[in-house]
């Protein structure tokens, strides 16, 4: 059951970016670990700036293909599940990303392929 389309994947990328971006300052992440706080930043920026670049409605120069985008989603989903065991991040900072990371991974195993967006 894939319900997840371009363009509700398209809608989501801004203000995911937004979050990832703002939800450290607002949450306090990486009081132990620095890297908890600027690894959340950082992709959010990189984020941001994927999106602006994705050939999708939303997207504002159109050069990245929509699978690249998809697949790098993919690889931030991976690293954010990994990262709290491999950084040895601990409480909040633990479950931000452990959390974070799986529903990334979530989204991205729920995309509709487009050729069956296109024959629904």
């Amino acid at each position: 059951m894939r319900f997840v389309t371009k363009t509700l994947h398209a809608y989501l990328d801004y203000p995911v970016a937004i979050g990832l971006i703002s939800m450290p300052f607002l949450f306090g992440l990486g009081t132990d670990n620095a890297l908890a706080f600027w690894l959340s930043v950082a992709t959010g920026v990189a984020a941001f700036g994927l999106t602006v670049l994705t050939d999708h409605h939303l997207g504002v120069f159109r050069v990245l293909p929509y699978s690249f985008h998809l697949a790098i989603d993919g690889l931030v989903g991976v690293v954010f599940v990994v990262a709290p065991f491999v950084l040895e991040f601990a409480g909040l900072d633990f479950w931000y990303y452990a959390l974070l990371g799986a529903t990334v991974l979530l989204v991205v195993g729920l995309h509709q392929p487009e050729d069956a967006a296109l024959s629904a």
